[in-house]
């Protein structure tokens, strides 16, 4: 009875001395006191520059709780997360296939590089007026917008990716009579995951901020149509608000990718095993 007990004990002390939840508490702690470190270098900005250039914490928190009761603010979210989602995914389903194909085809890739260069360095702003002329001022143009913006990034860091791909681990499953599918499949792309999940949080937030632009380039809507608004009339207190849901909405979208990234990379290692 004594051993059992001292089992008990002793694994209640492992658990409590876990170092991974350790570490996740002493990163959560940290992360509580630089979130009211910047609180309290927002407040005394606002408090030297006054309410009309920078809303207080609390003045924030106000208006905050006034939008929430104005319908047009369900309203805004739901169109801009609709432009965001929709050219943020095409997107991705274009732009890792893509990559994918020019860093397995080499010859491929290396005819389509400069141009993918080219596009890259190439700043967005400059296709929209083409864009709204052949597109017009609805859905479509602002969806073609966003694409633009994401999708370079996604192609790059999945092209770099398979590139990057480990050779020794490329010639020990060639030379153990692996085909080239299957050294694709099974190094090649499980190697390149980071850098696509890497690319896919930077496309992410280009999508985002190609969001807000298409809605103030085109026909002015969502959030981007609020944030126009409010900053045209000096209205600062919802204007923060709305810089600030757009900070949560690109916040969650890169936690979520995280998750995605971790889950795969378990699946892959599960897999191989």
């Amino acid at each position: 009875m004594a051993g059992n007990g001292s089992g008990r004990q002793d694994g209640l002390d492992q658990s409590d001395f876990d170092p991974s939840s350790r570490k996740k508490m002493q990163i959560t702690a940290w992360r509580v006191v630089v979130a009211l470190v910047l609180i309290g270098l927002w407040w005394i900005i606002a408090f030297y520059l006054g309410d009309n250039f920078i809303p207080s914490p609390y003045e924030t928190w106000v208006s905050a709780l006034k939008l929430a009761k104005d319908p047009a603010l369900p309203a805004a979210v739901s169109n801009t997360m609709f432009v965001f989602l929709s050219g943020y995914g095409l997107a991705v389903v274009i732009a890792i296939p893509l990559g994918l194909m020019m860093g397995g085809l080499r010859m491929f890739g290396a005819a389509l590089e400069p141009y993918v260069d080219a596009l890259s360095a190439t700043p967005r702003v400059s296709f929209i007026p083409l864009i709204i002329v052949f597109l017009g001022l609805g859905f479509e143009a602002k969806i073609f917008i966003v694409f633009l913006g994401a999708v370079m990034p996604v192609l790059i860091n999945t092209y770099a990716g398979v590139l990057n791909s480990d050779a020794d681990l490329i010639e020990m499953a060639r030379a153990a009579g692996a085909t080239q599918t299957q050294v694709f499949r099974k190094v090649m792309l499980p190697g390149a995951l980071p850098y696509v999940i890497a690319g896919m949080r930077v496309g992410a937030g280009l999508a985002l901020i190609n969001t807000v632009v298409a809605e103030l380039y085109t026909a002015v809507g969502g959030l981007g149509g609020l944030l126009s608004i409010y900053g045209n009339t000096f209205r600062m207190g919802p204007y923060f608000v709305i810089v600030l849901l757009l900070a949560l909405i690109g916040l969650l979208t890169m936690q979520l990718l995280r998750f995605i990234e971790r889950r795969l990379t378990r699946g892959y290692s599960r897999h191989s095993i």
